[in-house]
């Protein structure tokens, strides 16, 4: 997501300066200016959904949605298992895809061009097989776009419950054919390119998902044993209850996840839009109001 810290020493700015550190990593600040400062013509104008989407801190309970969606493809979940270090390193997994999806989502089309291509490149060192003997390469279109299909799903399932600005439905349809342009460079050859075409796809996935002992495995890490700091734990564990409630039923049955409809109502949902607009609120600049001199 776009995130920019908003300076200064006040409890404002410190919590969002401690999130965009997080997020970003210790080279957040140097790769903002890059993304947003360098001049050239982008991918997505300024007006376009997939902007306003990955701007917004709905993207917290979305990435998180998105992993525990992500898991149910047992190739999917044996590649990451093995090859992407979440658990030895998961600040700098996350930093490193929050830096890709901003310079895709805002960055120069060159720029754009070049972190799609160094996916590409490191996909094609990873493949391997499951514990079940089935073989797996990270390059595989069909993986890939399975991989795909859950993100930008389990984004704009977010943003429409806790995003500041819902999309309209013709909106939402452009935010899949914005993500289809990334899809491509990363190799996915025909990604949806509308809603509609988004939940078919979706579905025909259905027959190859399966909850493996290391997707459980990992819902556990994320859901129970985040690597956050204690003080961090309660509006975690918000934002990854309601990353459980984007669910769809039977990816969270597969998962062995538990859904409380009244529960979700009445307290899980409500608790997540107050901690995502906690979230925009330190994460948004203070604007300073100009200083009029006197006379």
């Amino acid at each position: 997501m776009r995130t920019t810290p908003s300076g200064g020493t006040g409890p404002r700015q410190r919590l969002g300066n401690g999130l965009f550190a997080r997020v970003a990593g210790p080279d957040g600040p140097r790769n903002r200016a890059r993304i947003h400062g360098t001049p050239g013509p982008r991918w997505f104008g300024p007006e376009r959904p997939v902007r306003q989407v990955h701007g917004d801190a709905s993207m917290f309970i979305g990435g998180l949605s998105a992993l525990l969606l992500q898991s149910l493809h047992p190739l999917a979940m044996a590649a990451v298992a093995a090859h992407s270090g979440f658990r030895g390193d998961p600040w700098g997994r996350l930093q490193r895809t929050s830096t890709f999806l901003a310079t895709t989502t805002y960055g120069t089309a060159e720029h754009a061009q070049r972190a799609c291509d160094r996916v590409r490149a490191v996909h094609e060192h990873v493949h391997g097989v499951t514990p079940d003997g089935e073989p797996y390469r990270a390059s595989d279109p069909h993986l890939l776009c399975w991989v795909h299909v859950a993100e930008i799903d389990s984004f704009l399932r977010a943003h429409q419950r806790f995003g500041l600005h819902p999309l309209s439905d013709d909106e939402c349809d452009e935010y899949v054919a914005d993500m289809a342009r990334v899809a491509i460079a990363l190799g996915i050859p025909d990604p949806p390119r509308d809603t509609d075409e988004l939940a078919a796809r979706l579905a025909s996935y259905r027959p190859e998902l399966r909850a493996t002992a290391q997707a459980r495995d990992t819902a556990r890490f994320l859901l129970l044993n985040p690597p956050v700091p204690l003080a961090a734990r309660l509006p975690y564990g918000v934002l990854a209850a309601n990353a459980v409630s984007l669910l769809p039923d039977w990816a969270a049955d597969a998962l062995r996840l538990p859904r409380f409809p009244v529960v979700e109502d009445l307290c899980v949902r409500p608790l997540g839009s107050a901690v995502t607009a906690a979230i925009r609120w330190a994460m948004t600049p203070v604007r300073r109001a100009p200083i009029v001199p006197p006379g």
